[in-house]
């Protein structure tokens, strides 16, 4: 046996405040998107922001559905409404926010298994890393400098 170690690193903002005025407009247009997010079965809302090299920001939240399987995520819904709109442009940046009805969420939240799934065949597209700056609804705001600190052993076109 031979063991294999990985490891991710992450930055850690003590507050909105302490990002950069950019990630902190970002973050604004993911708490817009997060307070439209259709979410009456877990009452757990989520919003994406997404900076495109192209100077567009696309949003999105999580829409869910009574049939489960057929919801979708915030980040799929920002990740492929800006690959469809802007098929050339490059993801540079993600802000994530989430907000629970039942409960305050004081700590980052990081996407779910299937969004950085999704993220990750964007980031091997243009063969350039994309930051994710995630936090829940207020407090401390952590930043992975790629989708690979996320996801460390990708699954993509290589695997096939």
């Amino acid at each position: 046996m031979k063991p294999l170690k990985i490891t991710s690193n992450f930055e850690v903002f003590e507050s909105l405040e302490a990002l950069p005025e950019a990630i902190q407009e970002l973050m604004k247009n993911a708490f817009e998107a997060r307070d439209k997010a259709y979410a009456p079965y877990s009452q757990f809302n989520v919003g994406a922001a997404i900076a495109l090299d192209n100077n567009e920001t696309i949003t999105g939240s999580n829409q869910e559905n009574a049939s489960y399987p057929s919801g979708l995520c915030a980040e799929r819904t920002a990740i492929y409404y800006a690959g469809a709109k802007y098929p050339d442009a490059r993801v540079k940046d993600i802000a994530i926010s989430v907000r629970s009805v039942k409960h305050r969420v004081e700590t980052p939240v990081p996407p779910c298994g299937a969004c950085r799934q999704a993220l990750v065949e964007y980031e091997v597209k243009q063969n350039e890393a994309i930051a994710v700056y995630f936090m829940g609804e207020t407090g401390q705001v952590m930043k992975a400098n790629s989708i690979k600190d996320l996801l460390p052993l990708v699954f993509d076109k290589d695997s096939l």
